[in-house]
């Protein structure tokens, strides 16, 4: 281990699109969400579940930084602009831990 703090969240994010009529609708919501965190957040975001269902999605973003409250706020604006785009479809997971935290389980 470096003697450097490195610090990880992993979100899991459930969606929901009650207004998508089709497979196609959801995906092009979900292509500017995933875009919009990659590009403008610099997030890894990627769909783990529901990639078959029209109305429902489940991500998993995850975020690195040098510190447990950087690692935080960039948590926290991500959650505040999913919030933006669906206010009422969506449900966050999130899990911060160390590399020194994963190191001491393996």
């Amino acid at each position: 281990m470096s003697g450097e703090p490195s610090f990880v969240v992993l979100m899991q994010v459930h969606l929901h699109f009650p207004q998508a009529g089709s497979l196609k609708g959801k995906r092009a919501e979900l292509n500017r969400l995933k875009a919009l965190l990659r590009e403008r957040l610099h997030v890894s975001v990627a769909e783990v579940a529901h990639q078959d269902a029209w109305q429902r999605s489940t991500l998993a973003v995850a975020i690195a930084a040098g510190s447990a409250a950087g690692a935080a706020h960039a948590a926290d604006t991500v959650e505040r602009a999913l919030e933006q785009r669906l206010p009422q479809g969506m449900r966050v997971e999130r899990r911060l831990t160390s590399w020194a935290d994963l190191e001491s389980l393996g």
